[in-house]
């Protein structure tokens, strides 16, 4: 009886350090989308009802939907195509200890979102920002009313800043799984080097760069305190709808913001799906 209860010991103990982990799990992911699913399913009385996901086809919330579908994909596009050549210029500077300091640098940026940002870009960009003024005195600009911080165009700003970093840092072990044999394969068989990045290097970084614009893409389309901050109701966006409807005085309606955050996480939720397999195929391509 010792034995098999020092055997059985032995066998559940490497699986104790995960409670704190499961427990954690089950206390802020899976219990808060259980109960955000029974919401978006349910009326003021608790009775069972879809009326919440048909309110969520009013041209409002579609509208609030593409907007943050169109704003998704530019900031991820034009994070993605500037992360890779700004990644690649990193991960061949010369110097390791400034290439780490860049690295650093970008990890610091990328987590630097929400409130704060908008805020450091209200200083720098807004109607009476540094810049603005700068422009303004020093070289006769006028920024406004041509350009805007608070508008569509100045979100997109706000959000390739902590889209950039974050391909960058994507980007980096991506070049750094590319060997360096290939090249020298490659140029030693009488390839340019524009053939070699149009022939080997391209199609193997190729997952890694839909990865990247994945992760990007779910990035911005989960973003609130930035668009809030920024845009507040003169844009509509999905994440602004759902607070909105969750918090708002006038426009009070808990089940249709219930209902906009399940699209929003099955939304995301496909973007971290194909984040993961296209991350699995670019291991097994780069072994």
């Amino acid at each position: 009886m010792g034995l098999f209860a020092l055997k059985s010991r032995q066998r559940f103990a490497p699986w104790l350090g995960l409670v704190p982990f499961l427990a954690f799990c089950l206390a802020f992911e899976i219990i808060p989308i259980i109960v955000l699913v029974r919401g978006s399913i349910s009326d003021s009385d608790g009775v069972l009802t879809f009326a919440n996901y048909q309110r969520v086809s009013a041209p409002l919330y579609v509208r609030s939907l593409w907007n943050s579908i169109q704003l998704s994909a530019i900031t991820a596009s034009l994070g993605t195509l500037l992360g890779l050549f700004i990644g690649y210029a990193i991960f061949n500077w010369p110097s390791e200890r400034f290439r780490e300091s860049l690295i650093a640098l970008s990890d610091v940026t990328t987590n630097f979102a929400g409130a704060p940002l908008a805020f450091a870009f209200i200083v720098i960009l807004g109607s009476n920002g540094v810049i603005t003024l700068l422009f303004e005195r020093q070289l006769g600009l006028e920024l406004y009313p041509a350009f805007s911080i608070y508008s569509y165009s100045g979100l997109v700003l706000a959000y390739v800043y902590f889209q950039l970093p974050l391909m960058v840092l994507l980007i980096i072990p991506a070049f750094a799984g590319l060997r360096r044999e290939w090249r020298e394969s490659a140029l030693n068989l009488g390839a340019s080097t524009r053939q070699y990045w149009r022939r080997i290097g391209m199609p193997l970084l190729l997952p890694s760069l839909l990865s990247g614009f994945i992760l990007l893409f779910a990035n911005a389309f989960g973003a609130y305190a930035t668009a809030y901050t920024l845009a507040g109701s003169r844009l509509s966006l999905v994440t602004l709808q759902i607070g909105f409807s969750v918090t708002g005085e006038v426009r009070h309606e808990p089940g249709v913001g219930d209902a906009l955050a399940v699209v929003s996480l099955i939304t995301m939720g496909m973007c971290v799906l194909a984040y993961q397999l296209l991350n699995l195929r670019m291991r097994s391509e780069m072994r």
